[in-house]
């Protein structure tokens, strides 16, 4: 039974992570889709650069939540440590490769943060922290968003080492979701906000 609700949950954090809200709320605000300007991404970063802060903080809202919903479920229904972490991740990789949008989603941040604030809130608020502080320093998304992600370990560790493992895997993930950034950071050409 634990592992029909396990996979049950997993499938609904995938497909629920498969709504990408970037375009939606372009869309609904009549702003230009975002798969079709500025880095074309469809994350809270690209909308802000194409329609204002008012539709990211929607975007950013939308996506954490398809990440928080789904684990706070698993954990509503009593799922193991194990199956909450599965979940989250599957939502997450919802995100990155949606089914609903030809497998072509997003660096996966918002839904990131969604999800470890259902698991390991404590981790996710320093996390928050150094990305704010990064952000308003070096005016960077990309910067911020991959140290932030290399800290996650360690600050799980730290204040939720039962999640260390999840922490870790999500900074690999991230890391390879930001390898065209992490090239531009390098040569200097990464765009600023």
């Amino acid at each position: 039974m634990e592992l029909l609700v396990a996979l049950l949950l997993c499938a609904l954090g995938y497909l629920g992570g498969s709504v990408l809200f970037a375009p939606l709320v372009c869309q609904l605000l009549n702003a230009p889709p975002p798969h079709l300007y500025g880095s074309r991404n469809p994350g809270a970063t690209n909308v802000y650069r194409i329609a204002g802060p008012g539709p990211a903080a929607l975007t950013l809202l939308g996506d954490a939540l398809k990440g928080w919903a789904p684990v706070t479920l698993a954990q509503y229904l009593d799922a193991s440590p194990a199956s909450q972490t599965v979940v989250a991740l599957a939502a997450i990789a919802g995100h990155m490769l949606p089914a609903f949008s030809r497998f072509r989603g997003g660096k996966g941040v918002a839904t990131t943060f969604g999800t470890g604030l259902a698991l390991a809130a404590g981790t996710i608020v320093v996390m928050a922290l150094i990305w704010l502080l990064v952000f308003q320093r070096w005016r960077t998304a990309s910067l911020a968003s991959v140290i932030t992600a290399a800290s996650g370990p360690l600050i799980a560790a730290w204040l939720n080492p039962a999640h260390t493992g999840l922490f870790l895997i999500i900074t690999l993930v991230l890391l390879v979701r930001h390898r065209d950034n992490l090239i531009r950071l390098t040569q200097g050409s990464e765009h600023r906000l």
